[in-house]
């Protein structure tokens, strides 16, 4: 009913679309990070003291 060489073509393209989503999410990751460091390093630079990001009590 179906090749196996459909079946390992299959194989490559789903670990091709796995190995795509997990640099894309480490990407993102790693640019959320370098923005967050960015800003503060920029309040820093600006000679401010309170650049530390305060979380609101829950």
């Amino acid at each position: 009913m179906s090749d196996p060489e459909d079946e390992g073509s299959r194989r490559g393209a789903l670990a091709g679309l796995l190995v795509a989503v997990v640099m894309l999410a480490v990407g993102l990751w790693l640019a959320h990070d370098l923005t967050a460091a960015s800003k503060l390093q920029d309040c820093v630079m600006s000679g401010r003291t309170n650049c530390n990001v305060i979380e609101p009590a829950r």
